[in-house]
C-alpha cells in the first residue's frame, strides 16, 4: 500500500523527471552504435586477413574488449587520458567507450556475417578484374547484411541498456537523473521502476523490430 502511495503521489514527478534524460541516453546509444559499426567492420577486416600482422593486432582488441568490464573501460578513458594531456568529456567518453567495447562485439557479427558468403563469389569477382576491396564493397557485403541485421538490432538493444553505466563518468541521463531523486526523496524502489519501465519502453519496439528482420531473414534463406 505504500509503494502504491508513493507511486500515485509522486509518480508523476518522478516519471517527468527522469524523462528529461532520454535525449542524451538515446543520444550516447545512437552514437555509440555509429561509431562501433564502424570501427566493428574496420576490425572484422583485419581478422579476415591473410597476413598475421594485422590479424593478431585485431583478435588482441576484440579479446581485451570482450574481456574486460564496459565500467573499467570507460575509466580508463575518462579518468586516465587526462594523464596523457587529454581530457575527454563525459560525453565523449560515454560515445567513445561504448563504442569501442561495441566494436569489439560488432566485429564478430561482421565477421561471421561475411564468413557466411561463399569463398566462391571472391573468386568470382576477382576474376572478372574487381579488386578485393571493390569485390567486399559491392558483392559480398550487400549479400552479408541480410544475415548480419538481427544480431545488430539486438546489440543495438544490449547497447542503449548499457548506457545506464554511464552516469558513472558524469553524463546526465536516466540513471544518473534516478540516482539524485533516491538521494532527495529516499524513494528508491519507486524511482528505480519507473526508470526500468523507460527503459523497456524504449527496448520493445526495437525487439520487435530485430524479430521481424529474424523472419525476414529465415524467408530469405
Amino acid at each position: 500500500m505504500y509503494f502504491l502511495h508513493v507511486l500515485e503521489a509522486k509518480g508523476w514527478y518522478f516519471l517527468t523527471t527522469l524523462l528529461g534524460g532520454w535525449p542524451e541516453t538515446a543520444g550516447v546509444a545512437a552514437a555509440s552504435l555509429v561509431f562501433a559499426l564502424v570501427v566493428g567492420l574496420f576490425i572484422a577486416l583485419l581478422r579476415l586477413s591473410r597476413w598475421r600482422l594485422l590479424r593478431f593486432p585485431a583478435i588482441a582488441y576484440v579479446e581485451f574488449f570482450r574481456g574486460t568490464p564496459a565500467l573499467v573501460q570507460l575509466f580508463v578513458i575518462y579518468f586516465g587520458l587526462p594523464d596523457t594531456g587529454f581530457q575527454p568529456s563525459p560525453l565523449q567518453a560515454a560515445i567513445v567507450g561504448l563504442g569501442l567495447n561495441g566494436a569489439a562485439y560488432l566485429s564478430e557479427i561482421y565477421r561471421a556475417g561475411i564468413e557466411s558468403i561463399h569463398r566462391g563469389q571472391m573468386e568470382a569477382s576477382l576474376s572478372l578484374g574487381m579488386t578485393p576491396a571493390s569485390a567486399m564493397r559491392y558483392i559480398i557485403l550487400p549479400q552479408a547484411i541480410r544475415t548480419m541485421l538481427p544480431p545488430i538490432t539486438n546489440f543495438a538493444i544490449v547497447l542503449l541498456k548499457d548506457t545506464a553505466i554511464i552516469f558513472a563518468v558524469g553524463v546526465v541521463e536516466i540513471m544518473a537523473l534516478a540516482r539524485n531523486l533516491v538521494t532527495e526523496t529516499l524513494q528508491s524502489a519507486v524511482i528505480y521502476l519507473i526508470a526500468g519501465a523507460i527503459y523497456l519502453c524504449m527496448t520493445i519496439p526495437m525487439a520487435r523490430i530485430a524479430a521481424r528482420l529474424e523472419r525476414a531473414k529465415r524467408a530469405w534463406q
